[in-house]
């Protein structure tokens, strides 16, 4: 073989070397998504990552806060992160994010202008919403009816009268902000209240339901509900219905089911946000534009009972789904349905005191 063949060869060889290589990495990609515990369809994300050729690893995270303080402390390496919107504002103002690249992500249009342009992230510079839950009572329908009790309002959770039946069958969100706008709400005030003598009256409501529950529980009070260990749960209402699948499924002798209440409920929607040092960029927003896509968007709905603010979603979601006003609200529940905002410096202060005065008993 001559010199020049066996150079030409040599060069072809090195560079199908080199593309296998290439090759090998972008099959091996990883994408890092720090999401809430039980968020997203474990069948949609191994799809993407069989469409997308690339490995997801997901973080999880119980409440916002907990997200908060442990990107605030340097936690790197997210590509994705899926805040509650109220969030959203804190990691901008930590410098977190970069702005949507929105060419790259053309699903955008499949999402009703109604959860768009929020004041917590207007003109969607940073952000895009993909589910939403509603914070409420779940409960076991079956203990509550024999005790006669029932889960039209926040007294359930916050009348020593009514949790005297239940003492130690009753658990809460470990998450200021969805207790405390709880007990505003028992009290008969907005949930975003930023008056200290309402503040001072939710943390009162909470101090003298605290005997009575049996812990506060973000990570697993499915599993405690949908086993009969606990009746009563302040949670989320797509958590409450992941409950009450289980307890189907595994042939409980009760039943678990969730409702509004009288007083009002939070609703709380979860966006797509892409870190400003994210690794892969472009493999965020390919995330991103799937998880929009209308089959992929109702699968969340399907398979974990979220909200869905995907409008063309709709037509892939299951009809009782549609129906269940816990699950799709219509005009009239949605009257009723509170988002949480960012708290100015001084509320957000007074909030975490309370917070950590009551955790700790005092």
């Amino acid at each position: 073989m001559s010199h020049r063949i066996w150079t030409k060869v040599r060069h072809l060889l090195v560079s199908l070397t080199l593309m296998g290589c290439f090759g090998l990495a972008m099959a091996t990609e990883d994408l890092n998504v720090f999401t809430w515990n039980n968020a997203l369809s474990p069948e949609t994300i191994a799809r993407f990552e069989s469409e997308c050729a690339c490995h997801v690893n997901l973080t999880y995270f119980g409440s916002m806060e907990e997200a908060l303080a442990k990107l605030a402390g340097g936690a790197q390496g997210f590509d994705v992160i899926c805040p509650s919107n109220y969030g959203i504002p804190a990691l901008i103002r930590l410098g977190l994010l970069r702005p949507l690249d929105k060419h790259a992500i053309p699903n955008l249009r499949n999402i009703d202008p109604a959860f768009l342009n929020t004041p917590l992230d207007p003109g969607n510079v940073y952000s895009l919403p993909y589910d939403f839950t509603i914070t409420l009572v779940g409960y076991n329908a079956t203990r509550l009816h024999d005790l006669g009790l029932d889960a039209s309002s926040w007294s359930l959770v916050f009348d020593p009268h009514m949790l005297e039946k239940l003492r130690g069958r009753v658990t809460v969100l470990d998450d200021p902000r969805e207790v405390i706008a709880a007990a505003l709400r028992y009290k008969g005030h907005s949930g975003n209240s930023t008056d200290p003598a309402q503040l001072r009256e939710a943390e009162a409501a909470i101090r003298a339901a605290l005997p009575y529950w049996a812990a506060f529980n973000s990570q697993s009070y499915i599993r405690e509900l949908t086993v009969g260990n606990i009746w009563v749960v302040l949670g989320y209402s797509s958590d409450v219905y992941q409950a009450g699948l289980d307890a189907r499924n595994t042939h409980r002798a009760f039943s678990i089911t969730s409702s509004l209440q009288r007083e009002g409920n939070g609703m709380t929607a979860d966006s797509f946000v892409v870190t400003k040092t994210a690794p892969h960029p472009a493999l965020a927003y390919r995330f991103i534009n799937f998880m929009l896509r209308p089959e992929n968007a109702a699968e969340i709905t399907n398979a974990i009972g979220a909200g869905n603010p995907n409008a063309a979603a709709r037509a892939f979601i299951r009809p009782d789904l549609l129906a269940d006003p816990v699950i799709t609200p219509g005009v009239t529940q949605r009257q009723r349905l509170e988002q949480l905002n960012d708290l100015d410096s001084r509320t957000r202060r007074a909030w975490n005191r309370a917070w950590t005065d009551l955790k700790v008993g005092h």
